[in-house]
């Protein structure tokens, strides 16, 4: 990879191992379930995942589809579905939209079912093997799917260790992985998407910067939202740094002395996206690509 300067450049060394021991089950597995955010259907996609997993059957699941614009949720599916996948919309939290999740599968590896059919191999499960970047919801998915608490959740990136089988039933087996992220960003946004939403570890990053790249995304996709959740004429200002000094004052995000604290209001900012305070969000659409 080139050495671009807007490239954001880090790997943490988990996710190598990580990467090399789903290399190392990929040659037992049938399928392969991506589990992307809905609220960033391409950022979210980890182009490591494709090259891994090139001869396998691939599902993609839209994941947190509650707090994504269904309209671009749906122009997604549609979009995924157009590259050969087989593409389903969910919020695993709530359940919804999980019930055709094994038919997806069962569809998916039709022709794998065929080919154990006519050797005479009957009842032999299907191997699925559950992929996606961390935060994504891989393993409240998966608990979703069991109806228990099968796999460990979290709420920090990266919370799923090791290796973990999981039989959905008698022809479906599921292997939950660690979620795994590229060495590098060459497209900035991106990783700034993948900040977003809670997949890199905060505490490296510099949320004023991020914000500054959502007010944007947000002027120009949802206008109205940054005067309607902060206070009537932001969206006039011009300058997103500004913008959030004003958010900081409006907020009483202040430091000794009544100056703007901006890394305090960023965070509140970036608490409300994924909380959905700011409404049904998507950070990116199909035409743009």
């Amino acid at each position: 990879m080139s050495d671009s300067p807007n490239a954001i450049n880090w790997y943490p060394g988990h996710m190598s191992k990580a990467k090399r021991q789903m290399q190392e089950d990929l040659k037992i597995i049938d399928a392969v379930v991506e589990i992307l955010d809905a609220r960033i259907p391409f950022s979210s996609k980890n182009p490591d995942i494709d090259q891994m997993a090139k001869n396998k059957y691939r599902i993609i699941i839209l994941n947190k589809a509650d707090l994504a614009d269904r309209s671009k949720t749906d122009e997604w599916k549609r979009y995924y579905e157009s590259k050969g996948f087989f593409v389903s919309a969910v919020d695993s939290r709530s359940g919804k939209g999980m019930k055709e999740v094994v038919e997806l599968i069962r569809r998916a590896c039709a022709e794998k079912i065929e080919k154990d059919r006519k050797k005479g191999i009957l009842n032999r499960p299907i191997r699925a093997m559950i992929a996606g970047i961390p935060n994504s919801g891989k393993s409240t998915f998966i608990n979703s799917m069991v109806g228990k608490g099968a796999a460990k959740t979290g709420n920090k990136p990266g919370v799923t260790k090791g290796k973990q089988w999981i039989r959905l039933n008698k022809d479906i087996e599921l292997l939950d992985t660690p979620g795994i992220l590229w060495p590098k960003f060459e497209d900035r946004s991106i990783g700034l998407k993948i900040a977003f939403i809670g997949s890199i570890n905060d505490e490296i990053l510099f949320p004023e910067e991020m914000v500054c790249e959502l007010i944007g995304i947000l002027k120009k996709e949802y206008p109205g939202t940054i005067d309607q959740r902060y206070g009537e004429g932001l969206e006039d200002i011009e300058n997103s740094f500004e913008i959030l000094g004003k958010i900081a004052v409006i907020r009483a995000c202040l430091k000794k002395g009544g100056e703007p604290d901006t890394e305090k209001a960023a965070k509140l900012v970036i608490d409300d996206l994924r909380s959905c305070k700011l409404g049904n969000i998507t950070l990116e659409k199909v035409a743009d690509l």
